[in-house]
């Protein structure tokens, strides 16, 4: 039986529900002129990449390099990073853990999707999935391998599991050769997904 739209059509290829509302409503907003899909999407990349990811990086980068604000992020993340002005919904109850060389750290929301997002920004998608949410606490070395992430055997993998009540920041290795780098060059070494464990910082 033919069919009545084409591949270009917005529904031709309609994702899973809760997606598919989400691209239902776009859509109808769209073509009635009230958004811009191209604002719509600087929106989000802003969001996802740029506004919540440096309030992380910041955090870690003034962790590399100030020995007393170490101490006290280690100590109670919720107060420091509060201090900073990064709080509110979904950042509250915070913890920060720190990967050395004898121990890598990953977090995961297995229920749902809980996220430090005033720290992170928006959660990525494959952060929500069923695949990573089950994987990570089942077989933590290859969802790291996925990532491009191989570990030395003698490194422990450690899974914190993200909650209502917790969230986690991963404060990632500083890499060698970033002495004397300041704070701002630094934080240009920590990507989002290094604060979640899924990859190590940049090298300069």
């Amino acid at each position: 039986m033919p069919h009545d739209h084409s591949h270009d059509d917005p529904h031709a290829l309609l994702p899973s529900d809760p997606a598919l509302r989400v691209k239902a409503l776009e859509t109808l907003l769209t073509r009635k002129g009230l958004i811009d899909p191209a604002a719509l999407d600087e929106i989000i990349d802003t969001y996802e990449n740029k506004i919540g990811p440096r309030n992380g990086a910041r955090v870690v980068a003034r962790a590399w390099s100030d020995p007393d604000f170490h101490a006290a992020l280690m100590a109670d993340a919720t107060a420091v990073v509060s201090e900073m002005g990064f709080y509110g919904r979904q950042g509250e109850h915070m913890v920060a853990v720190e990967n050395r060389p004898e121990v890598h750290n990953i977090v995961v929301c297995t229920l749902c999707s809980c996220y430090p997002w005033p720290l992170l920004g928006i959660p990525p998608g494959w952060y929500k999935s069923d695949a990573y949410r089950a994987r990570a606490v089942r077989e933590p070395r290859k969802v790291l391998a996925d990532f491009g992430v191989v570990l030395p055997d003698e490194t422990a993998v450690r899974v914190w599991d993200s909650t209502a009540e917790i969230r986690y920041l991963v404060i990632p290795q500083r890499p060698d050769g970033t002495e004397g780098m300041n704070e701002d060059a630094l934080m240009d070494l920590i990507s989002r997904d290094s604060m979640i464990g899924t990859a190590l910082a940049g090298t300069p």
